[in-house]
């Protein structure tokens, strides 16, 4: 008996149809593809997976960075207008009654009397909320060195969502510290409780400057106080700040907040207890 293998009785059947050769090579042309696509996508998928490691969940009170970057620091940056010390009219102005409050605490050198708004509800170009206040920020930063409410020009403080913070852009960074329901009047540079964040000296380098803004991130604690780059907000507390501007300003700052209004505005009085050489990189 005559023995034909699988190869020579499939070579003569497609001999015998060419149409057969056709749809064979095209089918196998396909599947080839296939193959060579699915080979690819498995590699993609395993060096992503390699190169992007799990993030860990952000610590408590630790917003997701939803802030516009800083303007440029260079020369085509226009100056703004400084307010004054205490604004008489505007939502951003303190009630007349805030103002008589602390009349006699305002007579000093160096003080002032603000109101910030929630950032969540008046920060148009963040949260897309009305456009109430038509300064970048919506009136919930502040420069105590430039004395402006306009984001990006220096901010030493900002109030987002019941939480005081410090630290907006580029390696700048800062800290504060809840020293409680004491008297505004009575915290000076010679004050225990001011000693650590008055001594404290930023370092000269970029690299240095990113890791102290993740140490206060997560919190410093000296001599029994807590310092931290953002803390739960207080009404009737006192707070001492310490807040670093690369290339534009250093300062010390003591403020109480005095009260919430009914829009979510907080009214704070505070002083400048030290302004320090600019810190450059």
């Amino acid at each position: 008996m005559l023995r034909v293998s699988p190869e020579s009785d499939l070579s003569g059947r497609i001999g015998q149809n060419p149409q057969s050769l056709v749809r064979y090579s095209a089918a196998a042309k396909k599947e080839e593809i296939f193959i060579h696509s699915s080979i690819i996508v498995l590699a993609i998928f395993l060096l992503s997976a390699s190169a992007f490691p799990q993030q860990a969940s952000n610590p408590p009170l630790d917003f997701p960075d939803h802030t516009t970057p800083e303007p440029s620091m260079g020369p085509e940056r226009r100056d703004v207008a400084r307010e004054d010390r205490v604004l008489k009219s505007g939502l951003l102005a303190p009630s007349a009654q805030d103002r008589l409050t602390y009349e006699s605490f305002l007579r000093e050198r160096k003080t002032g009397l603000i109101r910030l708004m929630p950032r969540e509800f008046y920060d148009w170009e963040t949260y897309g909320a009305k456009k109430r206040i038509p300064i970048r920020g919506g009136g919930a930063f502040y420069s105590f060195a430039n004395l402006t409410h306009a984001y990006g020009y220096g901010n030493d403080l900002a109030l987002e969502r019941n939480v005081l913070s410090v630290g907006f852009g580029g390696a700048d960074y800062g800290m504060l510290t809840n020293l409680g329901d004491r008297p505004l009047e009575g915290i000076t540079l010679d004050n225990p409780a001011a000693r650590f964040i008055a001594q404290y000296k930023p370092p000269a380098r970029e690299q240095s400057a990113r890791f102290e803004y993740r140490r206060f991130q997560s919190g410093v604690t000296m001599d029994g106080a807590l310092y931290r780059s953002r803390l739960p907000l207080e009404i009737g507390a006192t707070y001492l700040l310490r807040s670093i501007v690369y290339r534009e300003s250093d300062v010390l700052v003591a403020f109480r907040t005095v009260r919430e209004d009914t829009d979510g505005s907080v009214i704070i009085a505070w002083k400048l207890l030290k302004k320090y050489s600019v810190p450059e990189l």
